[in-house]
């Protein structure tokens, strides 16, 4: 049981051929349930083809295309990394991670150069455009209100979380986001919140942010209880649910650099989460999510709102996936048959 960058951690093992194998052990407290978190394992595939890229022209990942085939497990994993092309720009990588020889997730990686100046700059959408994003999160992460994270995530202790009530309220049975028959397209279910890593050491990484765009409130949950009669919940603090939501597939595209922390600009190891899902179909409940990791002025319950604040955050990561709804006692069973030894 470790915090975030200590169970990142992932080791060049030897090379078979043209596949590059890294190998680490997947940490039981970073779990969602039994099984361990879907961003926490993304994490773990691009730090390993981070560290294969590390001399390269290509340092850093520009965009990951992830399929979650199996259940990962608590225990020694495996990265098998192959080269498919390099070119001037990019390096096209595939990252398999297998457990006692199984596949469970393989990723395409794009790999590049991020550097301010590193490539022609040909067109970058910012403020003060008035065609450009700016942050879709209210409140300043000090005056925030914090919720409290489901008991299944093991890692619960190492987060604090906040919520956006304005952003909340959309979804209510009376919001901005209800359709009717004359509504033209519709907003869906919206999400927000700050995110802060309580361990001091933590620091903002490409690996980080896959936690992060996995770390968003299921939108099946925000729905009514009259809107999701098959998805059962127990009462706690908050609404919380004893249903799984397992990633089918994911992507995550970096955007803007990580800023640099500095003084009354950025924090090191909070970030602002923006999702929304306009879908959920049969069978399992699939439903997509887009999601926007935002870098942010400070601490969650810390610093002060200062003037201009807003406009000097980015969108350092977007992200889409698709999951699916399945019973909790699923994930203890996959959990448990992962940890047993193999005879």
């Amino acid at each position: 049981m470790a915090p975030f960058h200590q169970a990142l951690q992932v080791a060049f093992a030897r090379k078979e051929g043209e596949v590059d194998i890294y190998s680490g052990v997947a940490d039981e407290e970073w779990c969602v349930g039994s099984v361990p978190y879907g961003g926490y394992v993304l994490g773990l595939l691009i730090e390993a083809c981070m560290k294969r890229q590390a001399n390269s022209s290509h340092p850093d990942p520009v965009h990951i295309t992830a399929h979650f085939l199996r259940t990962t497990a608590v225990g020694p994993f495996q990265v098998h990394i192959r080269q498919l092309k390099t070119g001037k720009g990019f390096t096209n990588l595939i990252a398999d991670l297998l457990q006692e020889g199984v596949l469970k997730i393989t990723t395409h990686q794009y790999f590049g150069d991020l550097r301010s100046g590193a490539s022609p700059s040909y067109l970058t959408l910012a403020p003060p455009s008035s065609y450009a994003r700016r942050l879709p999160l209210y409140h300043h992460p000090s005056k925030a209100p914090l919720i409290r994270l489901r008991e299944a995530y093991q890692f619960a202790k190492r987060i604090i979380a906040t919520r956006e009530p304005e952003i909340a309220a959309k979804n209510e049975p009376g919001g901005v986001n209800r359709t009717a028959s004359d509504t033209i397209g519709g907003n869906g279910l919206e999400w927000g919140q700050w995110i802060t890593l309580t361990d001091k050491e933590e620091r903002v990484t490409p690996p980080m942010l896959a936690l992060i765009a996995d770390m968003f409130r299921s939108p099946p949950s925000l729905l009514p209880k009259n809107e999701r009669p098959g998805l059962p919940t127990i009462r706690l603090m908050i609404d919380t649910f004893s249903s799984w939501f397992p990633t089918l597939t994911m992507t995550l595209e970096f955007k803007f650099p990580i800023p640099t922390p500095s003084e009354n600009s950025y924090s090191d190891r909070t970030f602002g989460l923006y999702t929304n899902c306009k879908f959920i179909n049969d069978p399992q409940g699939r439903h997509d999510v887009h999601v926007e990791i935002w870098s942010a002025p400070c601490n969650v319950g810390e610093g002060r709102e200062v003037e201009g604040w807003r406009e000097k955050q980015v969108c350092m990561a977007v992200s889409t996936q698709t999951a699916l709804v399945i019973p909790m006692e699923a994930n203890a069973r996959m959990g448990a048959k992962g940890r047993q030894p193999k005879l």
